[in-house]
């Protein structure tokens, strides 16, 4: 059996915060508030011009517009695959890229004899094209709910992201997808159709001599799937002080070393750049669109809790229930989907050397 070991330092304890008055469904914790003394996870670090260039594309993530894509995707309900309200979701997730200037595309595939798709866009990298990150988040949910935190709240985390990176003035050297998977709730079915189609493809030029890339060497994969509910176990209505992004990667697959080696990337973005929420790593990635790709590139996941000792063990009420709703998620809640995304943000942007002229 393999073995991987990782010394890693434990995350920093964050300042007791004060109980706010008791709201609908108990007490919950307050929001952290951007700009307060002492909010970060590392609080006042030194920076090089490398790492300041970085955080000026993180500190362009919005949080209000995270919430609005949140509210928008739950306005199609729960989006089920091979339900109309799927499809309109669909669509709204590609007309919103098309808004923020990308050209989209959508990988198609038969799911028990029925035609299903998704869409993807990319940001093209100007020094290095044929190379590239996948940033997922799956769009398709269950329960009969709105699917707000499983998994609007990974896909808005991905759209946000590129709403930033899509802004004329941010360059990056390598290139960035951004994967809306359908099907994850049937077994990963959209994520394993865009493996078998188009892994095959990776590096070719094509026209050759044109410099374009339909689908650039993968560098590795990062899964954002569910973001929002850190509250404990046994279940409490209070976020738990010590919430934090959880981020996994899985010791057995055959790009196990590259998959922690993304993941410890991640996790020290993390400490320069989340504002409220430090993150913690694992090992045990499972039942996430990042599986179909861990055995071929290096593969991560971001999640509110560990998939299989707390999130599979009733560690969100909320899972696959009609309760996942946006009015059931606080704003710290919002909050700490939100550090998740400064921590892909500053990641990635520090790998693909992202940039504001």
């Amino acid at each position: 059996m393999r073995r991987l070991v990782i010394l890693l330092a434990l995350p920093l304890a964050l300042p007791a915060q004060a109980t706010p008055p008791a709201q609908q469904q108990g007490q919950q914790r307050q929001a952290p508030q951007p700009g307060q003394p002492g909010r970060g996870v590392l609080g006042s670090v030194n920076m090089t011009a490398a790492d300041s260039a970085v955080k000026r594309v993180v500190d362009r993530l919005d949080f209000t517009s995270y919430k609005a894509l949140i509210k928008g995707l739950t306005e199609f309900g729960d989006r089920e695959q091979g339900t109309p309200r799927n499809a309109q979701a669909n669509d709204w997730i590609e007309a919103q890229l098309k808004s923020w200037g990308y050209t989209t595309e959508r990988v198609k595939y038969d799911y028990q004899g029925s035609p299903r798709e998704q869409v993807f866009a990319t940001k093209i990298g100007s020094t290095t094209p044929g190379e590239m990150y996948i940033i997922g988040g799956h769009m398709d949910g269950r329960g009969g709910g709105e699917a707000a935190n499983d998994d609007a709240s990974g896909t808005a985390l991905v759209m946000e992201i590129a709403r930033i990176l899509a802004a004329p003035d941010v360059t990056t050297n390598r290139s960035v997808r951004f994967a809306l998977w359908n099907n994850e709730e049937t077994g990963l079915n959209g994520a394993r159709a865009y493996v078998d189609q188009r892994a095959k493809l990776q590096g070719i030029e094509q026209p050759k001599g044109s410099g374009k890339y339909p689908e650039p060497k993968w560098l590795g994969m990062i899964q954002h799937d569910m973001m929002l509910w850190d509250h404990g176990v046994p279940v409490q209505w209070n976020q738990t002080l010590d919430a934090d992004v959880d981020i996994e990667f899985q010791l057995n697959s055959a790009k196990a070393d590259e998959s922690a080696q993304l993941a410890l990337k991640l996790l020290n973005a993390n400490r320069f750049f989340a504002t409220d929420y430090p993150a913690a790593m694992s090992n045990a990635m499972s039942n996430t669109d990042s599986g179909p790709f861990q055995d071929l590139v290096a593969a991560v996941s971001l999640r509110e809790n560990r998939r299989l000792f707390e999130t599979g063990r009733g560690a969100n009420p909320h899972w696959h229930r009609a309760t996942d709703l946006y009015v059931s998620f606080s704003d710290a809640d919002f909050r700490l989907g939100f550090n998740a995304m400064q921590t892909t943000l500053g990641a990635v942007a520090r790998l693909v050397e992202a940039r504001i002229r």
